[in-house]
């Protein structure tokens, strides 16, 4: 009974973290990405280093040096897993771009802007439909802002009421 419990224990430590391995993406670029499916119990750092440590061997096989082009993790929390994309070049250890590195910073928000044109007609029938439209899409927004925290209650409660009366 010790051994199949042993045996189950090893099985579950070993399906911890899933490796993608190293793919190459051009003639000197490759990509390695991980993920720790150990949930609370996971170290999203070691995980971290193991995949630098990686990628840093990868090169030095080939007798090169491995430069970073880019890096993403993504940390553990409800429902995901902590995972972590490297994006690196191997050179040769005399190119100039083995003597000083830095990652490229990205955005970790994309905030997209959308906006809807205005089109006049002479029914005014439709022009109520649309003020009536706006106060909806409006109300739904406040909603959400609320819903994310962004607005309290009494704040909400305010713009609401201040959205309806102009009305």
């Amino acid at each position: 009974m010790k051994a199949v419990s042993l045996v189950v224990l090893l099985a579950i430590l070993v399906g911890c973290a899933s490796n993608s391995g190293i793919v190459k993406i051009s003639p000197d670029t490759y990509i390695l990405a991980r993920q720790d499916k150990a949930g609370i119990f996971g170290d999203a750092s070691a995980m971290k280093v193991d995949v630098l440590r990686e990628a840093n061997e990868f090169a030095e096989k080939l007798g090169k040096v491995a430069i970073p082009l880019a890096t993403q993790e993504v940390p553990a929390g409800p429902g995901r897993f902590a995972t972590i994309e490297y994006q690196f070049r191997v050179v040769d250890p005399s190119d100039k771009e083995a003597q000083r590195t830095s990652l490229v910073p990205r955005a970790n928000v994309v905030i997209e802007k959308k906006e809807s044109i205005d089109i006049k007609t002479k029914d005014d029938s439709s022009a109520s439909k649309k003020k009536d439209r706006d106060v909806y899409s409006e109300l739904i927004k406040l909603d959400d802002l609320r819903k994310r925290g962004v607005l309290t209650e009494s704040e909400f409660a305010q713009q609401k009421q201040k959205l309806l009366e102009s009305n």
